[in-house]
């Protein structure tokens, strides 16, 4: 890839406070030891980062004899990020400092029935401005507020979302934050890339290059990165990994097309297993995906046996999915997250790992490592104020 001067000052803005974040506090020359930077190449990064406030010296660490180094860490009096991940049952609103530290979170239910653009886009504002009045934060210190919406979001700001109850096509959302919240700026992405950004900054991707993130929740779908950076495709639409075909004449997908991942992997997926096991398993619950999952995470921890089947069957269909996106992109990182992973992804990831093994091409299959997610609080909300941090520092 041809990469400009600006792609590699910012790649370096982004190595030298992702190790600040992680392991603050650092001298100068550990952080370029750290990075592979130059000395004054870190030293001038660092210069630029202390200038835009987000970080700052907190003491100073003896030199054995010589004169004493300042110690350099994330500024806890700096800008504030906010991110705010938009399900389709919940608005829930985070506020950040630089090192990426939740000072306030605010969320609010959506109706399963009432989802109009404006009904949504009042519900992130009253959860911004919620979690800004909890933080005690001035408005103008605040960098910018990364919103993650599921779906896709085109270069020029209209999202389309494809969640079963929601009928948007081409709804100019960044617009319609903008005019609501004018005074901080807005950056609107899904939550494929946002989980993605955080795994790269936090989580099992860090200091990795190449990485799939999938998520699985009702909805299934893989955030990408190449050389470190997120991989968006010609339309900012990379990543339909859910949507791509898995069983000739299988399952119909809720967007019409036909034996998809997403039907043989997603919550309803699941429990469309398990009703074919036992369709009068007292573990489906037919109208709550949540119990449902819940309910099999249980019973299968206490060794029932159909909920044993389920697993199985799901991680088989999983690693032959994942086997085909590991031939196909050769990643170093394949990490499961996502509300389905977080219940189910310790008694799944061993059928996955197996099959995968089975399926992949030995080369590339040898090369990559399958987790799950470790991040311990909203991989969502934390990447969408990641994006923020990443278009500050462009």
């Amino acid at each position: 890839m041809k990469r400009t001067y600006q792609d590699i000052r910012r790649t370096n803005r982004f190595a030298v406070m992702r190790h600040l974040i992680a392991t603050a506090p650092v001298v100068r020359r550990d952080i370029a030891a750290a990075t592979g930077l130059s000395v004054a190449t870190a030293s001038d990064i660092v210069s630029e980062l202390h200038e835009l406030g987000l970080l700052a010296e907190i003491g100073q660490q003896a030199s054995g004899g010589g004169r004493p180094r300042n110690l350099l860490a994330p500024a806890r009096e700096g800008p504030r990020l906010i991110g705010v991940d938009i399900a389709e049952t919940y608005v829930h609103v985070e506020v950040f400092d630089p090192a990426l530290r939740v000072l306030a979170r605010a969320e609010y239910e959506l109706h399963p029935h009432a989802n109009s653009p404006d009904y949504v886009v009042d519900h992130i504002v009253r959860g911004v401005d919620d979690a800004i009045a909890q933080a005690k934060v001035e408005r103008g210190r605040v960098l910018g507020i990364g919103v993650s919406i599921p779906g896709q979001v085109r270069p020029d700001g209209t999202a389309s979302v494809f969640a079963p109850n929601w009928q948007w096509n081409d709804v100019p959302l960044l617009a319609l934050l903008t005019d609501r919240v004018p005074d901080v700026p807005v950056l609107l992405d899904n939550p494929l890339r946002a989980s993605t950004v955080a795994e790269l900054w936090f989580g099992a991707a860090r200091g990795r290059d190449d990485v799939a993130v999938l998520t699985l929740g009702t909805g299934v779908g893989a955030g990408l990165a190449v050389h470190g950076a997120l991989y968006r495709g010609a339309t900012n639409t990379a990543g339909e990994w859910g949507h791509t075909n898995l069983v000739i004449d299988g399952r119909e997908c809720r967007r019409g097309c036909v034996g998809c991942v997403e039907t043989y992997v997603g919550a309803p997926g699941i429990m469309q297993h398990l009703a074919e096991a036992d369709p009068d398993s007292p573990l489906l619950h037919p109208a709550d995906q949540t119990a449902t999952i819940h309910a099999l995470a249980t019973a299968h921890a206490a060794g029932d046996p159909t909920a044993q089947q389920v697993i199985a069957t799901t991680g088989r269909y999983l690693g032959i999915a994942i086997a085909n996106l590991i031939n196909l992109c050769n990643p170093q990182t394949i990490v499961l997250t996502g509300w389905v992973a977080d219940t189910l992804g310790s008694a799944v990831l061993p059928h996955v790992r197996a099959t995968a093994a089975r399926y992949a091409l030995a080369e590339p299959w040898e090369g990559t490592e399958i987790s799950l997610c470790p991040i311990d609080r909203n991989p969502v909300s934390l990447g969408a104020a990641t994006l923020v941090l990443e278009g500050f520092l462009s």
